[in-house]
């Protein structure tokens, strides 16, 4: 059943590669626990011990806010066909924002997607299996192009419009860094 390694396999990182969907779950010492789906191609695996996702733009910036006060980060993956299995990374993270270095340097890893806003990169200290017996087969059907066309239709200036309006804080109130 459940195994716990100190960093990724090969057969595990083949197992994230062909996943269409994970999910990342942050929390700070108070206030609510954020897990959020993410998708459109936006995780890359560095190395056994490390990834990045690329954050684009939506309602919520918790995460970001989030790892100002608490780094850990757990991203999830679980399989919907073929043989049952979910994948749990858990580490510290760091945020990088277009103002940071860091950002261009990762953001070469990934394909051009209108409404970046952050890059997150995890350095995984646990790697934990589980059975995934319990979750139902699924059939992915396409990515959706909504996110993409409505960042692309808001331009650059639009998206930073929004990140002022929308982005600045979270739900319970944590500043979220996106202009420091």
């Amino acid at each position: 059943m459940g195994k716990k390694l100190p960093a990724l396999t090969e057969k595990l990182i083949e197992f994230i590669k062909q996943q269409h969907l994970f999910f990342v779950g942050t929390a700070q010492a108070e206030g609510r626990v954020n897990i959020s789906p993410k998708g459109l191609d936006s995780l890359h695996i560095l190395n056994e011990n490390e990834l990045i996702w690329l954050n684009l733009t939506g309602s919520g910036n918790e995460t970001a806010a989030h790892l100002l006060t608490e780094n850990r980060m757990t991203v999830m993956c679980c399989s919907f066909d073929k043989n049952p299995l979910i994948l749990r990374l858990y580490g510290t993270a760091e945020v990088y924002h277009e103002r940071d270095a860091e950002f261009e340097h990762y953001r070469a890893y990934f394909k051009k997607l209108p409404g970046a806003r952050q890059i997150f990169k995890l350095h995984i200290d646990l790697v934990q299996t589980s059975c995934g017996f319990g979750v139902p087969f699924m059939d992915f059907q396409g990515e959706r192009e909504t996110l993409t066309n409505w960042s692309e239709k808001k331009g650059s200036d639009g998206i930073k419009k929004y990140w002022e309006d929308k982005n600045q804080t979270t739900i319970d109130g944590f500043k979220t860094g996106i202009f420091q």
